[in-house]
């Protein structure tokens, strides 16, 4: 497993890494062992950053990733969660210091750890902005001065919410999911900006949250049918060489040297020892090349949160 520097902190983090929103059912109703498994697997191969939030199964997948941690030495994982978000609604939101204080709590308490390596403010594009700067963040700066957290961040889609954090406040990393893949590399816009700053990136959903897998994008994607369509062309492009759209999609997002790792999710041990696989192995630059002309003059991108946030 190769590691990287995360921006500007001292965390080397693997590669690849673990998208543990799996564990909470959120794609499919899963056997807990098998998630335990999980990983337990993927913390034996290298995999040492692993990514979860109180949202992910309403609290149940942060349970289980307790249970998969209990007796792992503290220093064999880099561990993250999210604050802020706690729903599908608007209503589900609340960035307010006061809660962000409990929902840490909490999360420790499920995940069994005395404190957490990253704390994200979840999908900030679902808040208002002028509270995510002048109450939100500096309740992880503060946390972060009292050792509850080591580094802080934000998540969200809008590539625009990273820009506007980084102008306004002193973040040490991003999670940006479904911007950086084989339909929309949008995300290498603003890698320079975030480089410049020392910004990590976290880089999570290369298949687009299942629109670059054979089983196809699941009913309730954002993405509209002219993308769902072009996204079916390239899986059956890539079943004409025999090739596995998913192992494609996964070796393009990690192959960009700026983004510190790519988080993959699943609660199945055999596709966790899959995606490792496949990421040590190069990218076929020919098909990528063959892929990417699939989604020319092709709308990409879907709107998330509120209208004002939108890129």
């Amino acid at each position: 497993m190769e590691y990287r520097k995360l921006g500007k902190t001292d965390l080397n983090v693997s590669r690849l890494s673990y998208g543990a929103s799996p564990l909470g059912s959120v794609f499919r109703d899963i056997s807990e062992d098998d998630g335990i498994r999980t990983v337990h697997t993927a913390i034996d191969m290298g995999v040492n950053l692993i990514d979860v939030s109180p949202y992910y199964g309403l609290t149940k997948a942060e349970t289980v990733l307790g249970k998969a941690l209990k007796g792992i030495p503290r220093d064999k994982y880099i561990l993250s969660t999210k604050a802020g978000r706690y729903g599908a609604e608007y209503a589900d939101f609340d960035f307010s210091e006061k809660k962000i204080r409990s929902s840490l709590d909490e999360s420790l308490n499920r995940l069994g750890v005395d404190g957490v390596d990253i704390l994200f403010l979840h999908d900030i594009e679902f808040g208002n902005l002028e509270q995510i700067f002048n109450e939100a963040l500096p309740c992880l700066q503060a946390l972060k001065q009292e050792g509850k957290v080591r580094y802080i961040g934000v998540t969200g889609y809008p590539l625009k919410m990273f820009s506007e954090t980084i102008k306004q406040a002193d973040i040490d990393c991003i999670l940006t999911y479904c911007r950086y893949a084989l339909y929309d590399n949008s995300l290498a816009n603003i890698i320079p900006s975030l480089e410049e700053k020392g910004v990590g990136i976290i880089n999570a959903s290369p298949t687009g949250m299942g629109l670059l897998t054979n089983r196809g994008a699941p009913e309730w994607h954002p993405g509209n049918q002219q993308l769902l369509d072009a996204c079916q062309k390239a899986v059956k492009l890539c079943q004409s060489q025999g090739v596995d759209i998913t192992e494609v999609a996964l070796q393009y997002a990690i192959d960009h040297p700026a983004i510190s790792s790519t988080l993959v999710g699943t609660a199945n041990p055999v596709n966790i020892v899959k995606n490792i696989e496949w990421a040590e192995k190069p990218v076929n630059q020919a098909l990528v090349k063959e892929i990417r002309k699939l989604f020319d003059n092709v709308p990409v991108v879907w709107p998330s949160g509120y209208p004002e946030n939108q890129d």
